[in-house]
């Protein structure tokens, strides 16, 4: 049972931002007739202008933070992934990378100052990120660490009308606006919020969504295979992120998309024991699962369902070209190569980092949980990240 008493107290200036958030949400619903999507209420909490949690001044990543991915980890990570990017760009004789969600910069700036010495820096970086504060962050940690690269990257407001080279992504999808979806017997219900006793709560509703509720009609077999009629099951169904792989493959004219982030084939996602979904906030280095705490203040959260994103893919005229763990990945672009370049007897610099690469390819930590995976239009050639360890059969 989640209890607020856990977690770490707001500041005062925190506490009456949230609950100006509160306000907006509960406005919204009361206008909508009473009751708005789950769907709604994730992105309104998180992207609404100048006070979702991506839209207003707080610090998101880092000790100083609620969560840290990882480039904030380790160097190590964008280095590794500068092997893969090589590769292609090579294959290309130089290409243009597009980055988004690109957070506190740090990934951006492992990347380029590594390719740099790999001889292999890209045309131009873009960079598309829809919080004007992470945008400021961004650029004064560039602006600091590779002044002399400067002239490479330019921020987006909007996706381009066209787009050759590499697309990345790293921790993008799972902050996308999911629906929540009650399976109860025979019956399928969206979960959405209302506004009741001056607080936000749960009400189920029928769906009216057609390709929402498509989509959970073909679930529904795989959750209930019995057609036990006693049987509940909640989880989330992301639309939006097939939309956003839609509006890639829009604009991808040749070239390769790579995305990271934790989250499992359609197989394991929807398991009928994981019936309380995936769905997860995360508020100053504490994870939790309620929502509706502290809104503006917190991260929420879904796992990506792998199968989901390649068939928005495939049929959007993407090619799947990998999809295997973190782990595979990075060892396969050779992070213990890149580690092994520090001398093991040099303790204060060689012990920090492998530890960092542990964190980033052990089972326990974020190895296993977390995917990549890689989509190609116009590009054949096999991508070294993807040399060992496919899961592809899991898709």
């Amino acid at each position: 049972m989640f209890s607020p008493a856990t977690l770490p107290p707001a500041s005062e200036m925190a506490l009456k931002h949230s609950h100006s958030v509160q306000l907006m949400i509960r406005d919204k619903i009361l206008a909508a007739g009473g009751w708005i999507s789950f769907e709604q209420f994730m992105n309104l909490a998180l992207y609404a202008p100048g006070m979702g949690y991506y839209s207003s001044g707080a610090t998101k990543l880092g000790s100083a933070g609620d969560f840290v991915t990882a480039p904030e980890i380790s160097s190590l990570f964008g280095r590794t992934l500068a092997q893969q990017v090589a590769q292609i760009s090579r294959l290309f004789n130089s290409a243009d990378i597009l980055e988004f969600g690109a957070g506190s910069g740090k990934l951006a700036l492992d990347l380029l100052l590594e390719l740099e010495k790999l001889d292999a820096l890209p045309r131009k970086y873009f960079i598309l990120d829809v919080s004007a504060e992470l945008r400021e962050r961004q650029q004064i940690l560039l602006n600091h660490r590779a002044s002399h690269l400067l002239h490479l990257i330019e921020w987006l407001q909007q996706l381009p009308e066209q787009f050759t080279g590499i697309i990345i992504g790293n921790e993008v999808l799972d902050a996308m606006p999911v629906h929540l979806v009650n399976w109860h017997g025979n019956t399928i219900f969206e979960r959405g919020v209302t506004w009741q006793d001056a607080q936000f709560a749960w009400q189920d509703r029928p769906i009216q969504n057609a390709e929402l509720l498509l989509i959970a009609s073909q679930l529904a077999q795989q959750i209930n295979p019995s057609n036990d009629r006693s049987w509940s099951y909640i989880s989330e169904i992301n639309l939006a992120a097939s939309y956003f792989i839609h509006s890639l493959a829009d604009i991808l004219q040749e070239g390769v998309i790579i995305l990271i982030d934790y989250g499992f084939g359609r197989t394991e996602y929807y398991h009928p024991q994981r019936n309380q979904g995936t769905l997860m906030c995360h508020y100053r280095h504490h994870a939790h699962s309620d929502p509706f705490y502290l809104p503006g203040l917190q991260d929420i959260t879904s796992h990506v369902d792998f199968s989901a994103i390649t068939q928005a893919a495939e049929n959007n005229g993407l090619l799947l070209t990998g999809y295997t763990t973190q782990a595979y990945f990075l060892i396969n672009c050779g992070i213990t190569e890149i580690l092994s370049q520090i001398s093991a007897e040099d303790i204060h610099h060689y012990l920090p980092q492998a530890n960092q690469l542990q964190k980033l390819i052990s089972p326990a930590e974020m190895g296993e949980l977390f995917k990549v995976i890689a989509f190609s239009k116009n590009f054949s050639n096999y991508l070294i990240g993807f040399k060992s360890g496919d899961m592809s059969r899991l898709l």
